[in-house]
């Protein structure tokens, strides 16, 4: 039997200098993060900001969701996660300005190649830009981008790049029609 370090699938996937930082943003989330009110945005984002979180003005995390890794987060301007929301970010994900990910989705930055006898993390960075909403239990693969106002319906699941101002919806997400552009999104 092979000992545990020898075999691949049981070495960590990420350094020990990420695996620290995780365990004491742990205690930082459980403690301070997870159990503020809902109201308190500027809080959770000052937290978020001393773990290496760049964020912009306003934005609304809410104390419900699940960020693995800080360090791996950059929200522009109004950007929001919602309650329950789900970033596992092992590489970046980027929110735009004024986007949403809504309540149960997930953020998803990394899988396992499972065409590898060892099964080695495999990773690509996720963006969401600015207007585009991510609905309620949908979910975002690794290394997909995500359009200006692009709109991922309820439980679907992204695989490929989504067009801008179009919306999608299924598994595996498929465009169903345009969304129209409101001037506000235009004039910024």
């Amino acid at each position: 039997m092979d000992a545990p370090l020898q075999d691949p699938r049981l070495r960590p996937q990420t350094s020990l200098r990420n695996r620290l930082g995780r365990a004491l943003w742990q205690v930082v989330y459980a403690v301070l993060f997870r159990t503020s009110p809902r109201p308190c945005h500027a809080w959770r984002a000052m937290l978020l900001r001393c773990f290496g979180a760049r964020l912009g003005r306003r934005c609304h995390i809410y104390s419900r969701c699940v960020i693995w890794a800080p360090w791996n987060l950059r929200c522009d301007d109004y950007a929001c996660i919602a309650d329950e929301a789900q970033i596992y970010n092992v590489a970046s994900v980027f929110l735009g300005r004024h986007s949403i990910v809504s309540q149960q989705a997930y953020i998803c930055t990394a899988t396992h190649d499972i065409d590898d006898p060892d099964f080695p993390m495999v990773s690509a960075p996720i963006s969401i830009a600015a207007y585009a909403w991510v609905s309620a239990r949908a979910c975002v693969l690794p290394g997909v981008d995500i359009g200006e106002g692009a709109v991922l319906g309820l439980g679907a699941v992204s695989s490929h790049d989504l067009e801008p101002w179009q919306v999608y919806v299924g598994m595996p997400a498929r465009r169903v029609r345009a969304r129209r552009r409101h001037g506000r999104a235009t004039k910024e």
